[in-house]
């Protein structure tokens, strides 16, 4: 990996693809560390409860299934999980607000990382000339998420409903990170990834030029800003 020239890194995508491997990497290789945005996820869960903030306990509420993804429609479970990542987007600019605070390198790695929220965040850092970078990793093959779960929670068995609830999703982040011009890694090839990531790191920031720090989450940047995404080309399965 060159020499780093970023502060924070906010690394996105869906559950399965990779992330906090290529988190960890990124943090050995930088001398970074990792915040997990899932610990600031479960901690928020704990403070509030279904009547108090509803949008955070879509799938922990009384009416919940145990395994939403085995027994609801694709589509619904992915409405929610949009919904709770929306939810949770001031938990993490809050995140971001304080690790600003500190001159040491973080990379700040999570399944509910929205792109508005990371297109925010990197306007935040160039508000107060500190050096944001944002990427997501993508993962559109249901199968392959689900072979990534059996070899990561063998215990857990067959997950082909939460694989294909996680394919969505990260089809979903994709196509927000291009809308609010945040590169967008394929996961595959798994050989290449860590050298294509140093390069949409490395590469000069341009994305969400018109995002405020404080805009509304669901503002959209200037279709100037939507051409300049760079897309790396996925590997056939």
């Amino acid at each position: 990996m060159p020499k780093r020239t970023w502060e924070l890194v906010l690394l996105g995508g869906a559950s399965g693809v990779g992330k906090s491997v290529a988190a960890a990497r990124i943090a050995g290789a930088t001398g970074a560390f990792v915040v997990e945005f899932d610990d600031v996820v479960s901690a928020v869960q704990e403070l509030t409860t279904v009547e108090q903030h509803p949008a955070l306990h879509h799938f922990d509420g009384p009416t919940a299934p145990e395994r939403p993804e085995d027994s609801w429609p694709p589509e619904r479970v992915l409405e929610l999980q949009i919904a709770t990542a929306e939810a949770l987007e001031p938990a993490a600019l809050g995140v971001v607000r304080n690790r600003l605070t500190v001159p040491v390198p973080a990379v700040v790695e999570g399944d509910y990382l929205t792109p508005a929220v990371c297109a925010r965040a990197v306007a935040l850092g160039r508000a107060t000339g500190r050096d944001v970078r944002a990427v997501f990793l993508h993962e559109g093959d249901a199968e392959r998420i689900a072979a990534n779960y059996a070899a990561r929670e063998p215990a857990s068995g067959e997950q082909t409903g939460r694989a294909e609830v996680g394919a969505r999703y990260s089809h979903w982040l994709a196509d927000e990170a291009r809308r609010h011009a945040l590169p967008v890694v394929d996961c595959r090839p798994w050989s290449t990834l860590a050298e294509r990531l140093d390069a949409a790191l490395d590469a000069t920031p341009d994305a969400a030029p018109d995002a405020a720090p404080d805009a509304a989450p669901d503002a959209p940047p200037s279709a100037a800003a939507t051409n300049r995404t760079v897309v790396r080309p996925q590997e056939a399965p």
